[in-house]
């Protein structure tokens, strides 16, 4: 077949270069612009047509064919493809993965809060769920084509199969952390690694600290295992030194939980010297640590995670809940060998075991690659999102990382509490939450603040919900009340 002229236009696209070539190539082939068989341009000719490198089309090339819309010979070029069905002699190919990058224009926001087209959430600190669906529709396609899928229907030995938990360590490797697959748990995504980590490590009764302003689930916890609650100062850094030494000599904490990276809510980042500062401290007082690293895939720029500082008394929780798959609940644990039976433990008398067939998809995804290219994904949304909020929000003060999926936003002088304001924005179809929750030590710390997820729905629905909210917290109380 002749070789097709093809120069796409990439202005409506969103991401790097390289995804807008090869989610253009998909719109065309969609669109019946490009059909099975044709032979594409060169490298060189279509890096001339669109005034990029040659090295940017090979980059989209290999997207595009991993993703499943073509194939490329050696020698002849590089075709759209056939879409040829499988047979025994010729094994089903992964499924093609739709561009995961672009987004429409608009989204209703029901399909997010099922609360009607008027709402959104934005209270929940969660991924955008449009760049997952396009990949985990794939995944589930290969997962039932798969032949391990017998072995997936049956129970599991503790801990998780085998190569499951090398798939925890390779995902860890990518964090930084130097994981064996033999000191990984799997875990019902990270909120059951915390209850798993506190049930374990813990007694009744024990002091467990955590950073004064925290994510409500570890109160949750905490207080529901019958263990006490401290919360440790903060500063620009998060959870400051000075103060745990000070609470360590009052009283010996059983557990210190920490989120060192992009910390929920106030966003902060622990520097190395920061962290080798709580890892010390933690042998002075002889306790043990977990390294809460959800969100270490949006640090600004690398830094070794908290475990690594302690390896020897620190447990480290992650999950991908955050990054590749929300609502599949798979998290993972690392720990020094000599706690191992006992979170086993901790993991089968609370659910028995994690999902198999949970586990090979996570599996999946972190094998072949997918599961990287989704985290990077979400990471680009929320730093153009990022940039949305210092245009819309700019005028007021809040706390933020240039990839974070949330803004610690401060009120207005006029505000009583975040509270109040959440009440308001609910009247407006917005939620929010206030920051009042995120107090472990119940003294009104945070009352002045909201929580502000950003990855909800599309850009310029986003656009739109934070130009509104501007509007609302601009606006004098006497309007309201």
């Amino acid at each position: 077949m002749e070789q097709v002229v093809w120069a796409p236009s990439l202005q409506s696209l969103d991401g790097p270069l390289y995804e807008k070539i090869a989610s253009a190539l998909e719109r065309d082939i969609n669109a019946g612009l490009l059909g099975a068989g044709d032979r594409l341009p060169t490298l060189k000719e279509l890096a001339a047509a669109l005034g990029v490198t040659p090295g940017t089309v090979n980059r989209a090339y290999e997207l595009a064919q991993r993703r499943g819309l073509i194939d490329g010979e050696v020698g002849r070029g590089t075709f759209v493809r056939k879409g040829d069905k499988p047979n025994a002699l010729h094994p089903a190919r992964p499924a093609p993965v739709p561009a995961a990058v672009s987004q429409p224009a608009s989204m209703p926001a029901a399909a997010e809060t099922g609360r009607g087209n008027d709402w959104v959430d934005l209270s929940i600190v969660k991924p955008n769920l449009q760049l997952q669906e396009p990949y985990v529709r794939a995944a589930l396609l290969d997962l039932a084509n798969s032949p391990v899928l017998a072995d997936m229907l049956d129970y599991t030995p503790d801990g998780g199969h085998p190569l499951h938990r090398e798939a925890g360590a390779a995902w860890m490797r990518q964090a930084g952390l130097q994981a064996r697959a033999e000191q990984v748990l799997l875990t019902a995504g990270a909120q059951h690694g915390l209850l798993v980590a506190v049930n374990a490590l813990t007694r009744p009764g024990d002091l467990v600290l955590c950073e004064s302003l925290c994510y409500p689930g570890v109160a949750s916890v905490v207080h529901s295992l019958g263990r006490r609650l401290k919360g440790v100062r903060l500063d620009d850094e998060g959870m400051t030194p000075e103060h745990l030494r000070e609470l360590c000599k009052a009283e010996r904490p059983a557990l210190v939980i920490c989120i060192a990276t992009c910390q929920n809510p106030t966003s902060s980042v622990m520097s190395a010297v920061r962290r080798g500062q709580i890892a010390e401290i933690a042998r002075e007082f002889d306790f043990a640590l977990v390294d809460d690293d959800l969100y270490g895939f949006l640090a600004p720029s690398p830094v070794p995670p908290l475990a690594s500082f302690a390896p020897e008394r620190t447990l480290y929780l992650t999950s991908l809940s955050k990054s590749v798959l929300s609502t599949v609940r798979l998290g993972y644990l690392h720990c020094p060998p000599e706690w191992l039976a006992r979170l086993a433990v901790s993991v089968r008398s609370s659910i028995w075991m994690v999902s198999p067939l949970a586990a090979q998809l996570g599996t999946s995804l972190i094998n072949n690659g997918r599961a990287h290219e989704m985290a990077q994904a979400q990471r680009a949304e929320a730093e153009a999102r990022q940039q949305l909020a210092r245009e819309l929000l700019g005028a007021f003060e809040y706390r933020s990382q240039p990839t974070a999926f949330h803004v610690w936003l401060k009120l207005p002088a006029n505000w009583t509490s975040g509270d109040q304001f959440a009440a308001l924005a609910r009247g407006h179809q917005l939620l929010v939450a206030g920051g009042e929750a995120f107090s472990m030590n119940r003294d009104g710390e945070g009352r002045q603040y909201v929580r502000i997820s950003i990855m909800a729905g599309s850009r310029e629905q986003m656009r739109f919900v934070l130009t509104k909210l501007g509007g609302l917290m601009s606006t004098p109380d006497t309007a309201w009340f």
